[in-house]
């Protein structure tokens, strides 16, 4: 994916995966990885809420960063995981920022009755933000035409296409690594 792709595939409602460090409290070298809503404008900062007190909020403090990957299961599959140093730790939390997340993720109806059940998290919650450094991605929609090729080829009698598609690899688009935008 370029880096165009890759932001605009983040900034998608997708769950993301949370994995951060040890903050000490734990044997060294164990990480957390937790499933977490979040929000991202290509080119700017990526945001979760979280408790003030929560796991994730002690390692993300202890640690200065994380990272996050969201993915779309629907074949064909696609990842995008940024890794970067938090930037902002904002005690409390906007009303309206956690009322665009609840409906980034939720039925309106149902993100309105959440948000009323839900309302001491304004308080008790902090959001985070990071900036994206480091990105990888995969589109593994070219895999997928590959073996589609092969298939036809299968079932019209010519002799089967050899690729690299029996590896799943996807050419430079996977692991690629980009800088943040503007750096390279």
């Amino acid at each position: 994916m370029s880096l165009s792709e890759r932001e605009a595939f983040l900034a998608g409602p997708h769950v993301g995966v949370l994995a951060v460090g040890d903050d000490g409290a734990q044997p060294a070298g164990r990480l957390l990885a937790v499933p977490i809503w979040y929000s991202y404008r290509p080119g700017g900062v990526l945001t979760i809420l979280t408790g003030r007190d929560s796991a994730k909020a002690r390692r993300i403090r202890a640690s200065g960063r994380f990272a996050l990957c969201a993915q779309q299961e629907e074949p064909p599959c696609r990842y995008v995981s940024v890794e970067g140093p938090v930037v902002a730790i904002e005690d409390g939390v906007d009303p309206a920022e956690r009322a665009a997340m609840a409906h980034r993720y939720m039925p309106p109806a149902t993100a309105r009755a959440y948000l009323a059940a839900t309302t001491e998290q304004l308080t008790a919650d902090i959001a985070i933000r990071m900036r994206p450094e480091r990105w990888l991605s995969a589109d593994f929609a070219a895999v997928a035409a590959r073996f589609d090729a092969r298939t036809e080829a299968r079932t019209d009698g010519r002799p089967e296409a050899r690729s690299d598609a029996r590896s799943g690899r996807t050419g430079a688009e996977e692991g690629a690594e980009h800088p943040e935008p503007g750096r390279g």
